[in-house]
C-alpha cells in the first residue's frame, strides 16, 4: 500500500486526490489547516472502506512543517507527496493588499518548498519517491488581474523544472500537473470567474491525474 501525502486536502482538487488515491487502496495523509474539513474527507474515505488520517499543518510555518512531517515518519513511510495547497487573490496589480500578496507567495511558493525540503531527505534515503506538484495553467503563460497569482505559480514551475534536474539521475520523480481553473471553494471569495459552470470539476480532474500519472515530468489537463 502507497502512503500519499496532499497538502490542501481538506477541500477541491485535494479532497478530490485523496479519495481517487483512496479508493486506489492508497493510504492518504490529508494535510491542512482546518481540522474540520480534514475529518470530513477522512469519513468520506473510511466509510468508503479506505485508509486515511487527518493532520493539521501551516505549511507556511518552516518550523511547524519539520515538526509535523519527523512525528509522521516515526510512524510510516510516505511514498508520494502531493503539494496542492493553494491560494489566490486576483484583480488589477494595484488593488491588491501587502496581506494577501504575502499570503499567496507564502502559501503557493514557501509552503510547496517547505514540504518538500521536509519529505525529500525520507525519499533519498530509500532511494524512491514522487513528488507531484500542482501548478495550473497560470505556470505557463501571463493572464490578465492574476499577476501575483502566476507570479507564485511561475515560481513553483521553476522550483519543480529544478528538481527534476535534481533528481534525474535517480529513482525519485518529480511532476509537474497543469491544468485550468475548477469549480471549487478557491473562488468562493471573488468574482474573478463569472461563470463557473464552464469549469471542470475536481473529480474530473483528480481522476484524469491519477489516470495519467506515471511519473512522467508533466501532466496536462489543460493548456
Amino acid at each position: 500500500m502507497k502512503n500519499i501525502l496532499i497538502t490542501g486536502a481538506g477541500t477541491g482538487l485535494g479532497k478530490s486526490l485523496a479519495i481517487q488515491y483512496s479508493a486506489e487502496g492508497c493510504h492518504v495523509y490529508l494535510v491542512g489547516r482546518t481540522l474540520k474539513t480534514l475529518e470530513k474527507v477522512e469519513n468520506i474515505i473510511k466509510e468508503a472502506g479506505g485508509n486515511a488520517t487527518a493532520i493539521v499543518c501551516d505549511i507556511t510555518a518552516h518550523k511547524e512543517v519539520q515538526r509535523t512531517i519527523q512525528s509522521l515518519l516515526k510512524l510510516t513511510k510516505i511514498d508520494v507527496l502531493i503539494n496542492n495547497a493553494g491560494t489566490g487573490c486576483f484583480g488589477p496589480l494595484d488593488s491588491y493588499t501587502n496581506e494577501e500578496i504575502d499570503q499567496v507567495i507564502a502559501t503557493n511558493v514557501k509552503g510547496t518548498i517547505n514540504i518538500t525540503r521536509a519529505v525529500v531527505p525520507v525519499f533519498v534515503d530509500h532511494g524512491e519517491g514522487q513528488i507531484l506538484n500542482i501548478i495550473s495553467t497560470a505556470g505557463l503563460r501571463g493572464k490578465k488581474n492574476e499577476s501575483v497569482y502566476v507570479a507564485s505559480k511561475f515560481a513553483v514551475r521553476g522550483f519543480t523544472e529544478s528538481l527534476i534536474k535534481e533528481f534525474e539521475e535517480t529513482a525519485i520523480k518529480v511532476t509537474a500537473v497543469y491544468m485550468g481553473g475548477m469549480d471549487t471553494p478557491f473562488w468562493d471569495e471573488t468574482d474573478h470567474i463569472q461563470d463557473r459552470s464552464r469549469l471542470k470539476s475536481p473529480d474530473e480532474v483528480a481522476k484524469l491525474i491519477v489516470e495519467q500519472n506515471s511519473g512522467q515530468a508533466e501532466i496536462f489537463i489543460d493548456r
